[in-house]
């Protein structure tokens, strides 16, 4: 089976993004009047060792979860678009001749390919998209190669069919992050056009910040940094299980002192976390500030939690809110979806592969 990383939009799909302690899937319908409606989402956590490291390690399981939270989404629809980590995905933009037919376009991106990847083309993936004309050359165009071992792209279609859905589509993670952040730019001045702008997208076990200037990337980076600290150490002061620890993180209920012995230090540490991501940034490309910082995933939804990171970084922060624009289903709670809003980040912008063009 082939899967394209740069597939044209195709009919409603469901986004579902497979982290590594849940499965998250966003429906989108086309709203009428240009925009999105969102139809549902669901959230279903991963027993613990389901995914490790962004691989499938226990595919019973996940099949499990898939089918679970599908059912929570209460859809009929079937197509799923899947997403790979970033970290899976080897990617690199080369420049060749604008007048090329496709067919001599694919040789010279295999040919590309061969000299970057470390493995046989025959276990890999590639597919490639023109960007667009070459800035320093108008005779050439810039030309995105990305490739993934098969093996991995396998796995995570035998998760949806297992759960009998139909993988349409698989995407990165970051490319998807982009997609949606079309969603959450009105929530900054002008758009975000012409400014840099940080999305730290917090996870529970990583950090993925994805920096975009003129809203179009340019800068990826993983730090092992994540909610599933918090969840640990309300585990090992209050002597709870990881899911009580879980449920207690969500919605509360833990002594007094959870807020200035718990909570707060770890508010600080995902600030410094931030901070530390923005110098990276600086200190390793020509851009020497950011102008905002979009913060996404699961930890972002905790209050003041955004006050922070601008305190210490000195920079507009906001929290992203993908749904901020859209109609929303009326059957939907709408305090609750924009509490959640900020972790369905890369689901949304998966299922915004199908329905209306990009």
């Amino acid at each position: 089976m082939k899967f394209s990383f740069f597939k044209e939009t195709t009919p409603s799909l469901i986004g579902v993004d497979i982290s590594s302690v849940s499965i998250k899937m966003v429906e989108l319908s086309d709203d009428g009047r240009g925009g999105y409606k969102l139809e549902g989402y669901a959230t279903q956590p991963l027993p613990k060792g389901a995914m490790v490291d962004g691989n499938v390690a226990d595919l019973e399981k996940l099949i499990e979860v898939m089918k679970l939270a599908w059912k929570l989404l209460g859809s009929r629809e079937k197509r799923v678009a899947l997403a790979l980590p970033t970290a899976a995905v080897i990617s690199k933009k080369v420049q060749m001749s604008a007048g090329l037919r496709e067919e001599d376009m694919e040789a010279q991106v295999e040919a590309e390919a061969n000299q970057y990847i470390p493995f046989s083309l025959d276990e890999v993936n590639i597919d490639f998209q023109i960007l667009g004309p070459a800035a320093n050359n108008p005779d050439e165009v810039e030309v995105l190669i990305a490739a993934s071992r098969k093996e991995k792209i396998e796995d995570r279609v035998a998760v949806a069919e297992g759960a009998g859905l139909k993988a349409m589509i698989m995407d990165v993670e970051s490319y998807a992050t982009e997609a949606a952040y079309t969603l959450v730019a009105n929530q900054l001045p002008n758009a975000g056009r012409e400014q840099t702008v940080m999305i730290a997208d917090i996870g529970a076990a990583m950090m993925h910040v994805n920096v975009l200037h003129d809203n179009k990337s340019i800068y990826t980076r993983e730090q092992s940094f994540g909610g599933g600290q918090l969840t640990q150490e309300i585990q090992s002061r209050f002597g709870l299980s990881p899911e009580e620890a879980e449920m207690a993180k969500r919605k509360g209920g833990l002594p007094d002192s959870y807020d200035s012995e718990v909570l707060q230090p770890f508010i600080q540490s995902v600030a410094m976390e931030v901070a530390r991501a923005m110098q990276f940034f600086t200190s390793s490309t020509q851009y020497n500030r950011v102008d905002h910082i979009v913060l996404a995933g699961g930890c972002s939804a905790i209050a003041a939690l955004d006050i922070a990171v601008q305190s210490l970084t000195k920079v507009n922060t906001v929290v992203a809110n993908p749904f901020n624009s859209m109609t929303i289903n009326t059957k939907l709670k709408q305090q609750q979806a924009i509490t959640d809003a900020p972790a369905m980040l890369i689901a949304c912008g998966l299922a915004m592969r199908g329905g209306l063009p990009l």
